[in-house]
């Protein structure tokens, strides 16, 4: 099977549902949104002579530098692997205010003669390096490159393209509370960390968010030469290709969106639905390990939810220490959880890795599922990825370690317009942590973290919640996942009639987070509309696999 295995061993996506502070203000977004609309058809930024210079550049394409030996390792040698960077500007509402070059990377087509344009790509997040996924899966989109030149790219604030970064606050904050003296001082650390990711990330924090990132899209499908963009967006990429269909609806060509975001739900929500979904995750895991001959768990799967609880809890209080000093935590071991579920291809090893932990103490298997990354969220690829850098890409910038997170965080509060006041979240984080703990025992704690993180900061847009709705596009191809444990089965049928009757839902009745890297028939149905055009018809259904 063609990519089968990229989720497990390659790319990891990344479930939605978290903010952080130190976002756009909703007036200075929703004006932003507003101007891409009016833009819609105009190929040059709609006549707006202020955008026209970033309408007409060319992208000037190099061999990719890689910072690090995976990167180096996934482009050295391949010709038909090239990186460049559009330049786009830091602040739609005030184009000559600054810029941002967002990296990019090209799969060249192998068509014997001229492709049908470009397919641009994004693996999820937000958050998620485009770059170094891309080049380190060049075989699981080879056969889309039968017809197109297969690009991605480093959202805006993502690894190559000026990366954002909260140091070590974001990582050191605690939803736990007791009381409301607790409650207080998690609230005073949360403006801790909003001052710490403003200072360590410079002017492109308060430019983040979905609609911003909309609108560079457009920019790169002009300098890519494309009349109409074709895309395939994975995870968060769906809210992505959701908000360019409702901005650009004339310029929309192929759109496949794969393990369907939410488009109205607020964080929490977001958050408890994916608590609910890794704990249902997890509790199939456990059924499976306890299932087969060997298991470290032992035979009962009711007894291995129980102790998966209290490893956590023992590890939270008495982290493993290397002797360098490092240490490995209860909350880590969620973050490599996190991950694992993601795919069942990834059970064997995660179970192996947590019989070296019980049996001999040894993290270092769950280590390297992790990347060997710090604990906070669920990361959204392997080691070293966001590291990557593309010929005038900003070749060369450090990636901070938490700009996975950081990103995030950023993206998903700019896109959210609740902001509860302190005294109300004085009054109800306690009943937070009842719902969190209830919907999961093991991933609450980590899910609760990002409802509050938003806390102080300006209000996000609306836009995505009031007005991406009804869209006047080609008909576009939506894949729900029936056991996909980030992204629900039924965000993918809300999504497709919020987005009216041009979306056309595939059904795939398996297990994992996203279908195409997962599921033959889903990859076989997803390349026959992107390459041919041959839609899905509308009930259409892949079993499991």
């Amino acid at each position: 099977m063609r990519g089968a295995c990229a989720i497990a061993g390659v790319i990891v996506l990344v479930v939605v549902g978290t903010g952080v502070p130190g976002v756009a203000s909703a007036t200075t977004v929703a004006a932003a949104a507003a101007a891409a609309t009016e833009d819609d058809g105009g190929g040059d930024g709609g006549g707006r002579p202020d955008l026209a210079r970033y309408y007409t550049q060319k992208i000037k394409w190099a061999a990719c530098k890689g910072d690090t030996e995976a990167m180096a390792e996934a482009t050295d040698g391949a010709k038909d692997v090239r990186c460049g960077h559009v330049t786009v500007p830091l602040d739609y509402a005030k184009p000559a205010a600054g810029t941002v070059d967002v990296a990019m990377i090209r799969l060249k087509s192998s068509a014997s003669g001229k492709p049908r344009g470009s397919l641009l790509l994004n693996f999820g997040g937000p958050g998620g390096p485009g770059v170094s996924a891309l080049a380190g899966a060049q075989k699981e989109f080879s056969f889309l490159s039968k017809e197109y030149d297969v690009v991605s790219f480093d959202p805006r604030g993502v690894g190559q393209s000026e990366p954002v970064s909260c140091g070590d606050a974001q990582g050191n904050a605690d939803p736990t509370t007791e009381d409301s003296d607790d409650a207080a001082a998690m609230l005073r650390e949360l403006r801790k960390v909003a001052k710490e990711c403003e200072a360590k990330s410079g002017p492109v924090l308060p430019q983040m968010g979905t609609v911003n990132v909309s609108r560079d899209m457009d920019v790169m499908r002009q300098a890519l030469g494309d009349k109409k963009l074709n895309y395939l967006g994975f995870s968060y990429g769906t809210r992505l290709g959701a908000v360019y269909a409702a901005q650009f609806p004339k310029k929309v060509g192929r759109m496949t969106l794969d393990g369907v975001d939410t488009l109205t739900e607020p964080v929490a929500a977001q958050s408890l639905a994916t608590a609910e979904g890794r704990q249902t995750a997890l509790d199939n895991f456990l059924a499976w390990c306890t299932g087969n001959a060997g298991c470290v768990f032992g035979a009962d799967s009711r007894t291995a939810r129980q102790s998966m609880v209290k490893i956590v809890k023992q590890m939270d209080a008495m982290p493993l220490q290397s002797m360098g000093g490092e240490q490995f935590t209860g909350q880590d071991v969620v973050g490599v959880l996190s991950q694992a579920l993601y795919s069942r291809q990834a059970w064997p090893a995660l179970s192996q890795a947590l019989g070296a932990l019980l049996a001999d103490g040894d993290p270092r298997a769950l280590i390297r599922m992790s990347g060997g990354l710090p604990s906070g969220v669920p990361l959204p690829v392997r080691a070293g990825a966001g590291s990557g850098a593309g010929a005038g890409s900003g070749a060369g910038q450090e990636v901070p370690l938490d700009n996975l997170s950081a990103a995030l965080m950023a993206v998903n509060c700019a896109d959210d317009p609740d902001r509860p006041d302190a005294a109300h979240i004085e009054k109800e984080v306690g009943k937070l942590q009842a719902q969190f703990e209830e919907a999961s025992p093991v991933f609450g704690k980590s899910m609760l973290m990002p409802v509050l993180l938003c806390f102080g900061r300006p209000a996000g847009t609306s836009y995505i919640r009031e007005d991406v709705r009804d869209v006047q596009t080609p008909e576009m191809l939506l894949v729900g996942t029936r056991g996909d444990p980030a992204t629900p089965y039924r965000w993918t049928e809300e999504t497709a009639r919020r987005l009216g009757s041009q979306a056309v839902v595939l059904d795939n009745k398996g297990d994992g987070h996203t279908g195409y890297l997962g599921s033959k028939c889903v990859q076989d149905k997803v390349d026959g509309f992107l390459l041919y055009g041959e839609m899905p018809k509308t009930g259409s259904s892949c079993a499991a696999e």
